[in-house]
């Protein structure tokens, strides 16, 4: 055989073995390069000003995921819009796990509805890693005010509502929050009208209600537990269709307001999200460290104990969990009449 073409028999034998090789390694180097995230911290983004029940679950469980990855977790507070700026801020980053956001049934159950135009897409933005813990929420009121005024009930405040239609401002933690839409269903049901006054979160809408700037508030549980505990807040009722455990002396909005108020249920939700085109292996090894951390006994005996119901369930699960949280605020936005621009 001549020399030139055994020598081309050679390259081309090096060549197809070269390509073999290659497809054998080249996916246990990318397995390689997904098991080695995260090589840098990781931010949670919290699109709510520090202290609301956002922030309180957000800074629960970056502890735990930092020792769980040898990685710094840390919670960047970005809020704004309603939480669309932060949410917007999180879809529109790169998805390399290194950006995630706590989401809630605002971000990604109400304000699809809400807004008749979103800078980002809720569904098609973000993939679902983990629901991280439900909470209801509880109608709070001034405490001196409420003994100046003798409302010591639901059916005292609607009673006091009605006869000063659009004298009282109704507090919440911003646009398109669940704290926001249980005032409008509030509103709606009971045949009462307030003022809503959005804030940029729970911390700086109940320090002006402390304060005696606004009448009432349907804030997340957690948020407003010591201040009830403290006697600065009045707990009135909570909004879930059963009592808390964090205060089991509180009625229900059905319970406390008769048949006007009778179906009332509206409870929040708090969950991590990943930009749309994260790795799979990344969001699978998120939730599992979170289902880890909220199922250990320290951690979840302190959200208990704040009135939050720790999850942990499965990106699928929180996927089909997110649809059907968008249909049931849909009609409420509907009913309710709300709209924000």
């Amino acid at each position: 055989m001549p020399i030139n073409r055994v020598r081309r028999s050679v390259v081309v034998a090096a060549c197809l073995q070269a390509a073999v090789v290659a497809a054998t390694v080249t996916p246990m180097g990318l397995s390689q390069a997904q098991t080695a995230w995260p090589t840098k911290q990781v931010r949670i983004v919290v699109p709510f000003a520090p202290a609301g029940t956002t922030d309180i679950l957000a800074r629960a469980i970056a502890p735990e995921l930092s020792k769980a990855f040898g990685q710094t977790f840390y919670v960047d507070n970005k809020p704004g819009a309603g939480a669309n700026l932060g949410a917007d801020l999180v879809a529109k980053s790169a998805p390399d796990g290194y950006t995630i956001l706590m989401g809630t049934v605002g971000t990604h159950g109400i304000n699809r509805a809400l807004y008749e135009k979103l800078p980002f897409d809720p569904i098609k933005d973000f993939v679902p890693i983990t629901l991280v813990a439900g909470v209801p929420n509880v109608m709070v009121v001034n405490a001196e005010k409420a003994k100046e005024r003798n409302i010591n009930t639901v059916a005292d405040f609607i009673a006091y509502a009605k006869a000063r239609p659009g004298q009282l401002n109704m507090a919440s933690s911003g646009n398109g929050t669940s704290i926001h839409l249980s005032g409008e269903m509030f509103k709606s049901m009971s045949g009462t009208f307030m003022v809503h006054f959005p804030y940029k979160g729970s911390s700086p809408a109940l320090l002006d209600l402390v304060g005696g700037a606004t009448d009432v508030m349907f804030d997340n549980l957690p948020s407003s537990l010591q201040l009830i505990k403290s006697g600065k807040l009045k707990a009135l009722a909570v909004t879930s269709t059963q009592r808390s455990a964090a205060l089991p002396d509180v009625p229900t909005l059905e319970q406390a307001g008769g048949p006007a108020l009778k179906g009332f249920d509206s409870s929040s939700w708090f969950g991590l999200l990943a930009p749309a085109g994260t790795a799979p292996e990344i969001v699978a090894r998120i939730q599992q460290e979170v289902a880890k951390s909220l199922n250990s006994a320290a951690i979840k005996e302190k959200l208990l104990a704040q009135g939050a119901i720790p999850s942990g369930n499965s990106s699928v699960e929180f996927a089909k969990f997110i649809d059907a949280e968008h249909k049931k605020w849909a009609l409420v936005v509907k009913n309710s009449g709300a709209k924000v621009d």
